[in-house]
């Protein structure tokens, strides 16, 4: 029986390749996305091997197409070039958010 859940909805930061290879890999299994990352996420928290044989034999070709050649060596040693981070507002030293506004002496 299906499990009632609560989702949210988020905005994550995610290699564009990685991105590409995911959405392909959701629309070959007819899938969202989102239900794709819960998947492969609850499989890793169990320990478990998320995709069968033939799974990842798709996932390999569609690392082709996208040219991803990262792998799980990568993992947590990216850097985002500094273009990327300036287009997309997130350079740590120039994207600071603005300090709250207040209100001082005003009546609400």
């Amino acid at each position: 029986m299906p499990t009632t859940v609560t989702r949210v909805q988020t905005g994550v930061r995610i290699e564009a390749r990685l991105l590409n290879v995911l959405r392909a890999l959701a629309a070959l299994k007819n899938t969202s996305l989102g239900d794709l990352l819960e998947g492969i996420v609850l499989h890793a928290f169990d320990g478990q091997q998320a995709f069968s044989a033939p799974t990842l034999a798709q996932i390999a070709e569609l690392k082709k197409i996208y040219g991803l050649d990262l792998t799980a060596a990568d993992s947590h040693q990216l850097v985002e070039s500094e273009r990327a981070a300036v287009q997309s507002g997130t350079n740590r030293v120039t994207a600071k958010r603005p300090a709250p506004a207040t209100h001082r002496g005003r009546k609400r």
